[in-house]
């Protein structure tokens, strides 16, 4: 299989992993960073994830639906935490996040 037919999950992903990088260094802007400890982590994971998914799709390799499934849990992980604050980096990643679960969830599922 071509990594092609990937493409709509692999520009998710590579979003998703920007949007988490994004957020957890402004998290570690805020007053209280103590407080953003949870969503900085979940950020962090989320992005590592999403990156990994991306780069093993390119390779079409048969793992990529295995990944995509976890990719799918950890990035409603991340939106969950993200939505739980108001800031807008915050709110902006949990809908990248939520985007990126739904490509991946539908992708796991296509293969």
């Amino acid at each position: 299989m071509s990594h092609q037919q990937f493409q709509k999950c692999i520009d998710a992903c590579v979003a998703c992993a920007a949007a988490c990088n994004h957020c957890a260094t402004s998290c570690l802007q805020e007053d209280d960073v103590k407080m953003m400890a949870l969503c900085i982590q979940l950020d962090l994971e989320c992005a590592a994830i999403c990156r990994a998914a991306a780069e093993v799709m390119t390779l079409s390799s048969g793992y990529s639906a295995h990944l995509c499934r976890i990719c799918a849990d950890v990035c409603k992980a991340c939106a969950d935490e993200c939505a739980k604050h108001d800031m807008e980096h915050c709110q902006t990643c949990a809908e990248a996040c939520r985007r990126c679960a739904e490509a991946c969830a539908q992708m796991a599922t296509a293969v």
